[in-house]
């Protein structure tokens, strides 16, 4: 299936050219679809053996956002193949222009990746301090005390909403008999 796009080019001049679906937007139907089937699939094999406060169970929103994701997926696989196009990014707010900053990026992923593999051993209130002080330092927050002692009490007040709140205990690590 294809489509006929009109596009003007530098001179101002437009002219009729021949596209077919759009191949990233056919990528993200495929991630969709791949992350929708696998949060069911996990969902139907979760057990309620911590959460036994919830009538309803761990299973029901996993399983509401996988078909949403599916449906979804489904929406812009047809809206894609009739030739509907996301529109440029006008740059409003960013200078197109610029390339991207991948130290920023590198940095936050490095993160994000000490934080699964340091939260058992560490435990969630001092990976997750971590965590959000320093991808706020990160960001260009320059103030990195202050962000972290923001994140300290953003991770403990989030331990025990998730331990006293839902009945889920997250990784205490070290500080086990202490919290």
């Amino acid at each position: 299936m294809t489509a006929t796009v009109d596009r003007t080019d530098d001179s101002g001049e437009t002219g009729s050219e021949k596209v077919g679906p759009d191949r990233a937007q056919l990528l993200v139907c495929a991630v969709l679809l791949v992350v929708g089937v696998f949060l069911i699939v996990d969902a139907l094999s979760l057990t309620a053996e911590f959460a036994k406060v919830d009538p309803v169970g761990p299973k029901l929103i996993p399983i509401v956002v996988g078909i949403a994701m599916l449906v979804c997926s489904v929406l812009l696989a047809v809206a894609t193949l009739r030739g509907s196009r996301g529109e440029q990014d006008g740059g409003e707010d960013i200078d197109t222009s610029t390339p991207a900053d991948w130290t920023t990026v590198g940095l936050l992923v490095g993160l994000f990746v000490a934080t699964i593999v340091l939260v058992d051993t560490l435990g969630w209130v001092i990976v997750g301090a971590m965590l959000f002080g320093g991808a706020a330092t990160i960001l260009g927050n320059r103030h990195w005390i202050r962000n972290l002692a923001i994140g300290l009490v953003l991770s403990l007040l989030s331990f025990y909403a998730f331990y006293v709140g839902l009945g889920i205990p997250l990784p205490a690590g070290i500080l086990d008999g202490i919290l």
